[in-house]
């Protein structure tokens, strides 16, 4: 069964007890959330939910990817699948996918997300897709593991930044990730 409306909404919530001077940067998703829709749905092109993993090693380095579509380098991450039972568990398996990671390396950090990013996305024709927003929820995790073979139609690369590196390129939410005063659960 999908992941459900009510446990996205709950993720959201969980962060914006952590982070309460973001819930205006957040009200439009919330809304939208309190009204429900299948926002697991990547079909669903008011709001759809897309998931990060913030992958550090060693307490000094996270796992950046250089994502094909935008040409930056980001967390590593993408949609929910149907198959996907909890968020948490879909950023794993992204993590996995356009890595090589092996999942059994990887240890969770922080029960609940470290960001709540919520963005618009060019249209995309090739993929059948018009501008629509996406709830980006990023989760926190640690590994001793490392890099194997990369999913190519989706990134372009897979690298070990230092912290003060990842966090220039990009933002707060590598902070998030490696303090373990700020994560949460």
């Amino acid at each position: 069964m999908p992941i459900a409306d009510a446990e996205i909404a709950a993720a959201v919530a969980a962060y914006l007890d952590r982070y309460p001077a973001e819930k205006a940067l957040l009200a439009e998703p919330i809304e939208l959330l309190a009204r429900g829709s299948n926002f697991a749905s990547r079909r669903n092109f008011d709001l759809h939910v897309t998931v990060g993993a913030l992958l550090t090693r060693g307490g000094e380095e996270i796992l950046l990817v250089g994502h094909r579509a935008y040409g930056i380098p980001l967390q590593p991450g993408g949609h929910l699948e149907p198959s996907d039972t909890t968020l948490m568990g879909a950023a794993v398996r992204e993590l996995a996918e356009e890595t090589g990671i092996d999942p059994t390396t990887v240890t969770t950090a922080s029960a609940t997300p470290v960001y709540v990013e919520f963005g618009r996305v060019p249209a995309r024709p090739q993929k059948d897709e018009p501008e629509h927003f996406h709830l980006d929820l990023g989760y926190a995790f640690t590994t001793t593991g490392d890099v194997g073979s990369l999913q190519e139609s989706e990134v372009t690369s897979a690298a070990w930044y230092r912290l003060d590196e990842a966090e220039r390129l990009v933002g707060s939410r590598v902070w998030r990730a490696c303090n373990p005063s700020v994560r949460i659960g």
